[in-house]
């Protein structure tokens, strides 16, 4: 395992303790994201996804591996997380493809793939089977998650 990979490697132990500190130290301060539902997130905000996520994380799994290199700099690794979804309490078995470039030992940018459709028809139920494919309800479901963000953010004094 390289360098690379074991960096990509701790990132993902830490996500499965749930350990956003660990999470987060592996990043660029000036870490970019971008995601399906909280769309682009630039330094502080994307450090503050993760301790949001980790800390209301109920009932979780994640398994990562098929670590592969695109380049010296870019990489890709599939993850699946499985947990309690707390808005509805419904269970989510979340399939992702995460795509990441390192520069000097951290992770300068992040991005992970889903399916949003998939996603909502296991956490929101029959509403997100009927209409998860629609981009007015998709832009539903990142605004919420935007404001749970601030609202998470806000209330830390953030």
């Amino acid at each position: 395992m390289n360098k690379q990979e074991e960096i990509i490697s701790g990132f993902y132990e830490a996500f499965q303790k749930r350990d956003h500190r660990a999470m987060n130290a592996f990043y660029h301060t000036d870490i970019v994201f971008f995601d399906p539902v909280f769309g682009l997130l630039e330094g502080e905000k994307v450090r503050k996804m993760w301790e949001m996520l980790c800390t209301n994380a109920k009932d979780f799994r994640l398994e990562f591996g098929n670590i592969t290199a695109l380049d010296d700099e870019y990489y890709t690794c599939d993850w699946m997380a499985s947990y309690t979804f707390s808005k509805t309490g419904r269970r989510v078995i979340n399939k992702v493809k995460g795509h990441m470039r390192l520069a000097d030992g951290k992770i300068v940018e992040h991005s992970d793939g889903f399916s949003v459709h998939k996603w909502s028809m296991q956490a929101l139920g029959f509403s997100g089977w009927l209409l998860g494919w629609n981009s007015f309800f998709q832009n539903r479901i990142k605004r919420s998650a935007r404001m749970s963000l601030e609202k998470f953010m806000g209330g830390r004094g953030y």
